[in-house]
């Protein structure tokens, strides 16, 4: 005889397949409900010089090459090279952080001097700021996803600064069925900063009982490390495994890290974070709930209680996490029209052409 218990787990397993099954159709259902419009078209050649972000580098080398008349990938250590071999139009640059060669910002100065267009876009701001000004001056454009820093790259002589978010990759991150391994209650996938290991030991005691996903580094920094650890896969997950857990949770949590200097930061400033991550894009395009902490400019991008939750105390998440994972409906059409919002306004084909058109302003003139 097959036990209640079994039996029981059958049942809410098929029920959560169902579920999910449900959620899929109707954000597939959406999506091909879109307009697709052509994007605008560049007639310039791009040399795109990747970080090391995955997700990020393919949805930019995706995008491009989907305005552009060419686009030429190449590493850092091969950028001078093949610039002059290459001539390309635009030479633009993703971050030029952590993995650059020491000579990188030489060779940018020689291809500026040689009358190569050079941009840069930094996308870990505001957080490494005793760095990025002096990478900074060695360009002709510079692009922030911060816009606190916008004046910081100002005050050291870059002409041309401009604020640009990042945006999502669609063809990565998308709804689609995950399967039984990935399914949540609560899922949260980033490093444990300190601000983020301070609320899950507060949440700790809450999250008894539900199901929790808590992936990524130094999670041993919690103080209820113990008690938490059943909910812990420790490290680092590739993009498309970090697509699965988002598609497969009920609610993700978004909690920006903290800016101040320190362990984590080389922010001596201590600029302070108003923009929002591009993890606020990727969540969302996966067609689940996001509730996120607030930056400043979040809602020039989505509306709270509308298109995205938010929370400003451990008590709001407490409540808006019991109150979405009993109202699948309500959760299900803030998700969607999350969804619908990521995909008609902000992936990068998107906002590339903005990037594009400010390059090309000046250097047609």
């Amino acid at each position: 005889m097959v036990s209640l218990s079994k039996r029981t787990g059958q049942k809410e397993g098929y029920r959560e397949g169902y579920s999910e099954g449900y959620r899929l159709g109707g954000c597939r259902a959406l999506i091909d409900r879109i307009p697709t419009e052509p994007p605008p078209y560049f007639n310039v050649k791009v040399m795109y010089v990747p970080q090391g972000f995955e997700s990020i580098d393919e949805g930019v080398s995706s995008g491009l090459g989907k305005i552009v008349r060419e686009c030429i990938v190449v590493r850092p250590e091969q950028v001078l090279e093949a610039a002059l071999q290459q001539r390309p139009d635009i030479i633009l640059v993703m971050n030029g952080l952590h993995v650059f060669p020491d000579d990188f910002q030489h060779s940018m100065t020689q291809l500026r001097e040689a009358g190569f267009r050079t941009a840069i876009w930094f996308v870990d701001d505001p957080y490494f700021t005793e760095e990025t000004p002096g990478l900074a001056q060695h360009f002709d454009v510079v692009f922030t996803h911060e816009l606190s820093c916008v004046p910081l790259y100002q005050s050291v002589g870059v002409r041309e600064v401009y604020y640009l978010p990042l945006g999502v990759h669609p063809e990565l991150f998308t709804p689609l069925m995950a399967g039984p391994a990935y399914r949540s209650d609560i899922c949260f996938i980033g490093n444990a900063f300190r601000n983020r290991a301070a609320l899950f030991d507060e949440l700790a005691p809450f999250l008894k009982g539900k199901q929790v996903r808590i992936i990524g580094g130094y999670w041993e920094r919690l103080a209820r490390y113990k008690e938490l650890s059943p909910f812990i896969h420790s490290g680092f997950i590739p993009p498309a495994e970090t697509v699965k857990f988002y598609n497969g949770a009920k609610i993700v949590i978004n909690l920006h890290r903290p800016t101040q200097s320190g362990d984590d930061n080389r922010n001596s400033l201590n600029l302070p974070g108003r923009s929002i991550n591009p993890r606020t894009f990727e969540i969302n395009a996966c067609g689940t709930l996001q509730i996120t902490d607030i930056r400043e400019d979040l809602s020039h991008y989505y509306t709270p209680g509308i298109d995205i939750e938010t929370f400003g105390s451990v008590q709001e998440l407490k409540h808006k996490i019991s109150y979405y994972l009993s109202q699948e409906d309500q959760r299900r059409s803030i998700a969607q029209r999350a969804l619908q919002t990521t995909m008609t306004r902000h992936t990068y084909v998107h906002r590339l052409p903005e990037l594009l058109t400010l390059i090309e302003a000046q250097r047609l003139n």
